[in-house]
């Protein structure tokens, strides 16, 4: 009772939470049963007691996320940035090869790996969201105000993008958004992403021109198989993808009924909003969807409440990147958007991933908790000085 009792911040997204973890544990549950039969002798629960830890451990992270002072991480932010650029570099070099991609890193001892990637996007909005506090009196000034938030945006992304390019552009998108909320001017924003579509079309040349090719042509095969007009050249997860979203309907087939769970590639990752979609239908997918939503409002009226220029920004920045992640996916699962490596925040199966959404969640409770209190502070000041007031009790000097 005592942990329910200092547990603060915002009733509405602690639910979201919780709703979001325990569909998590049901799609994942589902998604990986045949997988864990082959794999792990036919323990078909093997993965669903690792999901279930992994989000145990989120919880806790997001309680004790929360419970500290949202400043502190403030003087965490530059940090967190200096660390993520030799993190970034290391895994470009040395890391562990998944699809033909380098986005992670193995953990020596434990064997553990995890995205570098995922520390970087934390840290970096931190890092953002301090700039734009402090640089406020000179955020329409371009060499004063802009350059100083924009170059470590652009050192990360440019780090991120040979090994995963979804997440380079959506972490770029999302810091936009952030910094047209902070009031940069919308004309150097145009002309940043101006630059970014400069430097995609070059890096594109030079790979074509040397022949070093990186992920480019998956790049392009992917565009290729997005634009194409002949359905039966789909990429294979993605005919699987529809066919379950197809056999969806308005109420889905029920909890591990799924067909398509067996022949959809990441069933229980990239593609598990398309696995929720053929389970719990049109519906199913519509409460997944706002959710997010109403995670992004939430937030926003966190922002519109702090009285604190840091704080506010964290809280709306780290929000807006999941939920853009999070329409990403699903739009990927749904056929509007190019097959991309990205993950649905808090219900994929995953570790690094889960992780590091809960302290991004815990850090937004955070600032919640310090509105809360502040607010709780005011109402307590108005009620005394209206006791005083009726009782004709006249305040200090």
């Amino acid at each position: 009772m005592d942990v329910l009792h200092r547990t603060k911040g915002d009733r509405v997204i602690w639910t979201i939470v919780i709703f979001l973890s325990l569909v998590s544990l049901l799609a994942v549950y589902s998604a990986t049963g045949s997988l864990a039969y082959r794999e792990q002798g036919g323990h078909t629960e093997y993965y669903l007691f690792k999901q279930l830890s992994v989000l145990g451990m989120g919880l806790l992270i997001i309680y004790f996320a929360h419970q500290v002072n949202y400043t502190i991480y403030s003087r965490v932010a530059q940090i967190g940035f200096l660390i993520s650029i030799p993190l970034l570099i290391y895994t470009l070099a040395f890391g562990h090869n998944i699809n033909d991609a380098s986005r992670w890193i193995r953990l020596p001892v434990i064997n553990l790996t995890f995205q570098t990637s995922d520390v970087a996007k934390l840290a970096i909005f931190m890092y953002v969201s301090r700039q734009l506090s402090k640089r406020q009196h000179v955020i329409t000034d371009f060499r004063k105000g802009f350059l100083p938030i924009i170059i470590p945006v652009s050192i990360i992304c440019v780090l991120i993008m040979p090994a995963n390019m979804s997440t380079a552009l959506l972490l770029g998108a999302s810091c936009m958004i952030l910094c047209f909320i902070g009031r940069v001017p919308v004309r150097f924003l145009a002309s940043m992403v101006l630059a970014v579509v400069v430097l995609v079309l070059l890096m594109f040349a030079i790979a074509k021109l040397t022949g070093y090719e990186m992920r480019t042509q998956t790049w392009i095969n992917r565009l290729e198989h997005f634009s194409g007009d002949d359905s039966s050249d789909l990429p294979y997860q993605v005919q699987q993808a529809n066919i379950a979203i197809a056999g969806g309907g308005i109420l889905g087939k029920g909890p591990g009924n799924s067909t398509q769970r067996n022949f959809l590639p990441h069933a229980y990752s990239d593609y598990i909003y398309a696995t929720i979609i053929e389970e719990y239908g049109i519906f199913g997918a519509f409460l997944i969807l706002m959710a997010y939503m109403l995670l992004l409002l939430r937030s926003i009226r966190i922002y519109r409440n702090c009285p604190y220029a840091f704080g506010a920004f964290l809280a709306v920045g780290l929000s807006v990147t999941l939920v853009i992640q999070a329409l990403t996916n699903m739009a990927v699962n749904v056929g509007l958007f190019p097959v991309t490596g990205v993950t649905l925040p808090l219900v994929s199966m995953g570790g690094s991933s889960v992780i590091f959404t809960s302290l991004a969640i815990g850090i937004i409770l955070s600032v919640s908790r310090n509105v809360e209190e502040l607010e709780g502070k005011r109402i307590e000041q108005e009620r005394i000085a209206k006791v005083m007031e009726e009782n004709g009790i006249q305040p200090a000097a």
